[in-house]
């Protein structure tokens, strides 16, 4: 592809290893209509800013197409902006000057899962052997993968949920209106590629890869890290290197370091999966050694962390749009962490705590600091999540 006319070049291509990601809701940033909704025309009115601010890369989460039962991550049309927020031709305004103002921008590709008000799905379940038929995983029971667990512990009973149109179950790892997507269909694979084809062809700069985990279901696994899953991340990685190079992928796994390390691929060629990989149990014990005043708990998880492949790199944060997750420690540590930091059950959210920065830390401007430094002085490269450099508060009553 012709290298883009901004003035983000592509011959950086360890850009990621240096930059300050800096994660943003569209809706919850700026409003250029006075609708009472963020949009992208606000985000790029606020971009100098950000510029001021020192950032070096916009994450953007989804602001597709969707029902919004999921904030977004329940996808209805992967090449549509959601009309609240804009249009497409707002989207690449935005890009080109963040991009004039050398902020490269990534955005979410949620590739595991669709909405259940996707055309796909609604195709899938209504001629089950039309092209869309065998899109998603359907079975006549709800028995099978039943060693893999349920995520969304506070609300979903079941990874099956029946379908009376179809009158068969689908498969889902999250909430039940998120049927996942059947990657044993090489057609489903293509059309995931040509969805990533035509945002890179936009100009953006990467993508975050949610749920990358979970892309595959085998019986007699707990579903997660399957061999197939990194398979087509390989697949994915070639596209990028091949046709967009400089461009990055970061992996979501919430997994521990073990397991999370293989998402960069073949330490012998350098990585040829993930460029980035989020560090999820370095985060909770941040706010374990800050409470505790004790390095014990970030030191011990970094030397259980394996070497990665150069030219890869680790991402950490502090906080961002999902509860502070409470599944990568030990049951003791999630009781404490919950005695210490959210004490009123409104306060937590499924494993986990649903707070903002500085509330966590009492809004005391000393600890807010620290926490700050530790995570822009610790190996990796940092996220910091809109609102947190001033101090932004949360309502648990909502």
């Amino acid at each position: 592809m012709a290298e883009t006319a901004f003035s983000i070049k592509n011959d950086q291509p360890d850009w990621f290893r240096h930059a300050v990601f800096y994660e943003v809701l569209a809706r919850s940033f700026a409003d250029s209509d006075g609708d009472g909704t963020g949009d992208l025309k606000g985000l790029t009115d606020k971009l100098d800013y950000l510029s001021w601010l020192g950032i070096d890369c916009l994450w953007l989460p989804p602001f597709f197409a969707s029902p919004l039962r999921d904030g977004g991550y329940d996808i209805s049309d992967y090449r549509t902006v959601l009309r609240e927020f804009g249009r497409i031709d707002d989207f690449v305004a935005l890009l080109e000057a963040a991009h004039s103002r050398g902020i490269r921008v990534i955005i979410d590709l949620v590739m595991n899962h669709t909405s259940d008000a996707h055309p796909w799905f609604e195709q899938s379940r209504s001629d089950p052997e039309g092209p869309y038929g065998d899109f998603y995983m359907w079975a006549d029971d709800d028995r099978g993968y039943s060693q893999a667990r349920i995520i969304f512990v506070d609300t979903e009973k079941s990874n099956w949920t029946y379908d009376p149109v179809r009158r068969q179950y689908y498969w889902h790892r999250f909430f039940s209106h998120q049927p996942d997507l059947n990657y044993d269909n090489p057609r489903v694979q293509d059309a995931m590629l040509d969805v990533l084809r035509f945002w890179l062809d936009l100009g953006i700069d990467g993508f975050r890869l949610d749920a990358v985990p979970y892309l595959f279901a085998r019986e007699g696994t707990d579903c997660e890290n399957l061999p197939e899953t990194h398979g087509f991340l390989k697949l994915v990685r070639k596209v990028v290197d091949d046709e967009y190079p400089g461009r990055v992928l970061l992996a979501e796994a919430n997994q521990w370091p073990r397991d999370a390390v293989d998402y960069f691929g073949d330490p012998a060629t350098g990585g040829d999966e993930c460029h980035m990989a989020f560090h999820f149990p370095l985060m909770p014990r941040i706010f374990m050694a800050v409470r505790q005043e004790n390095r014990l708990p970030i030191s011990d998880i970094l030397a259980a962390t394996p070497d990665i492949p150069d030219g890869s790199q680790w991402v950490i944060f502090l906080r961002n749009h999902d509860e502070l997750t409470l599944e990568m420690v030990t049951d003791e540590e999630r009781d404490y962490m919950w005695a210490e930091y959210a004490q009123d059950p409104r306060m937590r959210a499924n494993i986990g705590i649903r707070r903002r920065l500085a509330p966590l830390l009492d809004n005391d401007r000393d600890r807010i600091e620290l926490c700050t430094a530790l995570l822009l002085s610790l190996p990796g490269s940092p996220i910091l999540y809109y609102g947190d450099e001033i101090g932004m508060g949360d309502n648990i009553w909502l």
